[in-house]
């Protein structure tokens, strides 16, 4: 049998790296804001359609449903036609639906406009981090905590401006934020199209291959718990860190920074990720940032007190920052398909992690509820290395 060598391919010039780099950053900072928009706003959707909490988990439960749709759909189009194809499309669709949720005034209507809010936000998200893994290769350098730094600027822009823009109808704001995102996206085609090695990962040698063959499924369903345990700690930060302060008697303005902390803390890991990673190993960062999120945030509950509280949320922030990239870049081995199995299994966390807590809390309290994401940091913190050492 006559075996044809593969030769490397030719890693793109330096310029085009720094635009595609620039331009994967923009689309992950347009997932934060667009998400953050569309949380932050939640009560006046809720107001205006005059949902009770069970009909608002209905349409939680319709993009929730949408996104995992959007997630295993778009792993099979990012590997059959690559990745790039989906940065522009499914963002116009995410902008545009987030304009249409303004104008929804029903539970039907909202329900629906959500699922294609869910699918877009899916479509996107694969899109992006798959492109991000083979960008990474082209690098031939860590890159994806500074990628996933920009959703985590983005998200704290989006947050922000919902907040300035509360005396403004959220009809405006969403309008408004949804149109800007289409046309971004629409007017970035061009760039998009140019960016072949998006689709393309670069092969620094003939044997280095990305196959999903290479990832056993044990080790996909394993990245993608670590993803899910790490993410329900930001689910848990998302919904539950104000409410902890309040517990505590802290002031609303106190309780409401504690998210706000979690959240800078967490762009600060990011900023200081890649580069951690390069000097210490994926393994080593994501162990150690696992175990100083278990510690902190264990801490912090254990300690009755709004300050240990408030250092408690920075410090999970911190700790999980760097491990759900390297989870995604771990993933990216096995190609789209994995990378979306990760992500997709990574969103059930973010989204169910809440909602037990809540129920935990109402059979014991709230500190024992939230001790969840510490069990779960401290997982990570002794299994990372299982999943991360075989990549």
């Amino acid at each position: 049998m006559t075996v044809t060598a593969v030769a490397p391919t030719p890693a793109p010039a330096q310029a085009q790296l720094i635009a595609s780099r620039r331009l994967l950053s923009s689309v992950f900072a347009l997932l934060g804001v667009v998400m953050a928009v569309w949380g932050a706003r939640m009560p006046a959707v809720q107001a205006a359609a005059q949902l009770g909490p069970g009909r608002l988990a209905i349409v939680l439960l319709a993009a929730a449903a949408g996104m995992v749709v959007g997630l295993q759909l778009g792993g099979r189009l990012a590997h059959r036609h690559g990745p790039a194809r989906l940065l522009a499309g499914p963002a116009i669709i995410f902008g545009l639906s987030l304009a249409l949720l303004g104008t929804c005034r029903t539970l039907t209507s909202l329900s629906l406009a959500a699922v294609v809010f869910g699918m877009g936000h899916g479509l996107l998200d694969v899109g992006a981090n798959s492109a991000a893994v083979n960008l990474e290769r082209a690098y031939q350098r860590r890159i994806m905590s500074s990628l996933h730094c920009a959703y985590s600027l983005g998200a704290l822009t989006g947050a922000g401006l919902a907040a300035v823009t509360t005396w403004a109808p959220y009809q405006i704001l969403f309008a408004t934020v949804g149109l800007l995102t289409a046309t971004a996206a629409a007017a970035a085609i061009p760039m998009i199209r140019s960016a072949r090695h998006l689709d393309t990962p670069v092969l620094q040698s003939p044997t280095d291959r990305v196959d999903a063959r290479q990832l056993p499924r044990r080790t996909v369903w394993l990245l993608g718990f670590l993803a899910a345990a790490c993410l329900l700690g930001e689910g848990a930060a998302a919904d539950w860190s104000a409410v902890h302060l309040r517990t505590l008697h802290a002031s609303e303005a106190v309780a409401a920074a504690a998210y706000a902390a979690y959240s800078a803390a967490m762009v600060v890991g990011r900023l200081f990720g890649d580069r951690l990673n390069a000097h210490f190993g994926p393994t080593a960062v994501a162990r150690a940032g696992a175990a100083l999120a278990a510690a902190g945030l264990g801490a912090g509950l254990l300690i009755d007190s709004a300050p240990a509280a408030l250092i408690g949320w920075m410090a999970l922030g911190l700790g999980l920052s760097t491990t759900v990239p390297s989870l995604i870049s771990a993933a990216g081995r096995g190609g789209p398909r994995a990378v979306g199995a990760v992500a997709a299994t990574g969103y059930l966390g973010l989204l169910t992690g809440p909602a037990a807590i809540g129920a935990l809390a109402s059979l014991t309290n709230l500190p024992v509820a939230l001790s969840l994401p510490v069990l779960l940091a401290a997982v990570v913190a002794l299994s990372a290395h299982r999943a991360l050492d075989r990549i």
